[in-house]
C-alpha cells in the first residue's frame, strides 16, 4: 500500500478537459481554489469548492458556460467564499473521474488548484494506482510529487492547517512576526508569500485557529 501525492497538468489545455477545470485553474479572479468534496455519476459531477478571489466575477463566469446547471455561492469572512457547482460532464473528465472510479485506492481531500496544476493524494496498491495514472487522459501529464506508506496518512486524515496556512504560517516565524517585540507585520508576511494584506491576515487568524483547535480540543478545521 502507498502514499502517493500527484501532480495533474494539462499544459494550458484545461478547457478541452472542461471549462470549469479551466476557470479553476487559469481565471485571474480566482487567487486559489481547492476541492473539498466531490460526486461523481458518469454524466454529472457536483462539486463543493473553497474559492478564494472575486465571487462576483466567479458567478458571472458559472453563467456563461453551458455545462454548468446549478450552482450555489456563500461568502465566507475575508473574501473568500464557498462555491458548490452542478455540472454536465465532458468526455475527457469522463475519462478522468471514470478511471480513478473503477481504482480500489482512495481519493484523499482536497484537491488543490495552484500554478496552473492539480494536485491531491491517494492511498491504496501501488500496482493499482499505476494502473489508474496510465488511464489518464493524454491531454493530462501526472507527476509523483511524493510518495510514502501508511505513516503519511498521519497529516493527511486529521489535517490542522491548510497549505495556505501553513505557509503564512511558517514566513510569518521566519521573518519575525511571532517575535517579542514584533519584528514583523502581517503587511511583510503578505509581501512574502505573494497576495493581499488582508488575504495574509486571513490566513494567520484561520491558521493560528486551526492549530490551537489541534492542540487544545480537536474539534473542525476553518478552511
Amino acid at each position: 500500500m502507498k502514499y502517493v501525492r500527484l501532480t495533474l497538468d494539462a499544459g494550458g489545455r484545461e478547457a478541452d478537459i472542461h471549462p470549469m477545470y479551466d476557470v479553476l485553474v487559469n481565471a485571474p479572479y480566482v487567487d486559489r481554489a481547492i476541492a473539498m468534496h466531490w460526486s461523481f455519476v458518469g454524466d454529472e459531477l457536483g462539486m463543493m469548492h473553497y474559492v478564494e478571489g472575486d465571487r462576483v466575477a466567479f458567478r458571472d463566469a458559472l453563467e456563461r458556460i453551458p455545462e454548468v446547471f446549478d450552482y450555489a455561492l456563500t461568502p465566507d469572512d475575508g473574501g473568500s467564499f464557498y462555491a458548490y457547482v452542478r455540472d454536465s460532464t465532458t468526455e475527457p473528465l469522463r475519462e478522468l473521474f471514470g478511471a480513478t472510479q473503477r481504482c480500489p485506492a482512495v481519493a484523499l481531500p482536497p484537491l488543490e488548484y495552484a500554478d496552473g496544476t492539480v494536485s491531491y493524494a491517494v492511498f491504496g496498491p501501488a500496482e493499482e494506482i499505476q494502473r489508474t495514472l496510465e488511464r489518464f487522459p493524454t491531454q493530462i501529464d501526472v507527476t509523483v510529487s511524493a510518495v510514502g506508506g501508511l505513516s503519511a496518512l498521519s497529516g493527511v486524515i486529521e489535517p490542522t492547517v491548510t497549505d495556505r496556512q501553513r505557509e503564512a504560517l511558517e514566513t510569518a516565524l521566519a521573518i519575525g512576526y511571532y517575535d517579542v517585540p514584533r519584528e514583523a507585520s502581517h503587511e511583510d508576511v503578505a509581501e512574502a508569500i505573494g497576495c493581499a494584506p488582508s488575504t495574509a491576515a486571513e490566513h494567520l487568524r484561520r491558521g493560528e485557529a486551526n492549530a490551537l483547535r489541534a492542540l487544545f480540543d480537536g474539534s473542525r478545521r476553518w478552511e
